[in-house]
This record gives structure tokens, sequence and C-alpha cells, in this order.
């Protein structure tokens, strides 16, 4: 196993407070992506959050199929309510930019809704997301409780001049 994924896993399972074996079933377990982009890019939001790295979930063209040759990949990286959603985070991040397959990685610093409803960004991700880091899964709930919501039709995808946006139903 490389150096960088070993460490990246360690500290990933330190955060959900996991031994490294138990984390690394849970992984494994759910079927998750594990390439050495994946531990990086993980690594790289832990460094960026400070230790509140709460979850992080690839979407947007990338995920979808429909990206471009001069598409990034987007990056939801959602960190715990006690981290202030400021510059800070984003300069933290792009001290050292980060790549996935070759593309630069745009970064969305959010923190869990705190009711019931969700912004279009969270049924973006519900629908179309890529799940790298779940710490403590509150990531997989919230996305599961938007799933329901679509599937109940509370809330509905539509599309203006070609791009996707989501709206609660009337």
């Amino acid at each position: 196993m490389p150096g960088a994924l070993h460490e990246a896993l360690h500290r990933a399972a330190r955060a959900a407070d996991l031994s490294l074996n138990e984390y690394c079933v849970r992984r494994l377990s759910t079927g998750g992506p594990a390439p050495e982009d994946a531990a990086k890019l993980v690594a790289h939001a832990a460094e960026a959050a400070g230790g509140g790295l709460a979850g992080l979930i690839l979407h947007g063209s990338w995920v979808r199929g429909e990206a471009s040759s001069g598409s990034d990949v987007d990056a939801l990286v959602v960190v715990d309510s006690g981290v202030a959603l400021r510059r800070s985070l984003y300069r933290a991040w792009d001290r050292r930019p980060a790549v996935w397959s070759g593309r630069p990685v745009d970064p969305h610093f959010v923190h869990f809704p705190a009711d019931q409803r969700v912004s279009g960004l969270w049924a973006e991700v519900a629908t179309h997301g890529l799940t790298l880091f779940d710490r403590a899964g509150a990531v997989g709930s919230t996305l599961a409780r938007v799933r329901a919501q679509i599937a109940d039709g509370r809330l509905r995808r539509r599309v203006s001049h070609g791009q996707p946006y989501w709206t609660e139903a009337a």
C-alpha cells in the first residue's frame, strides 16, 4: 500500500474514532472508492478543515459523466458546525491545489442542513454524488433523508437554460 494512502486512511480512522482495521472494513463493505486520488483528497480536505471534516462528496459534471475537457471536479466539503464558513477555509485549500484524475478540484464548504429544509446543492449530491468520506455516518443519513424527500415528491429537479436546479414542490 502506498504510504500516502496508508497515512490518509489512518487519519480518517482516527477522525472516525475507529481502529484502522475497522475503518477499512467499513469502507470496503460500503463499496466506496479507494483509489489513491481519493485518499489524497480526503487528507487534503482534512488539512483544510483543521480536524472538523465530517464528510467529502464529489459532485457536478464529472460525476454525472458530462464533463468537458475544461471541466473541474466539484467537491462538497462538509464541516462540523463549530467550523466557521470563512474565506480562510478556501485559502487553506488553495495553498496546495487539489487534483482528481488530473482535473482541478473546486471545493464548496458547508455545514449539515440545520432543519428539514435542504438546499439544491444537497439534493444534487444526494442524486449525483460520490461519497469519499463520511466520518460518523451523518453524511449518509443526510443524503438518505434528502433522497426520501425527492422520492416523496417534495423536491423536484428542473432545468433552465441547460442548467439543473432543485426546488420544493408546490
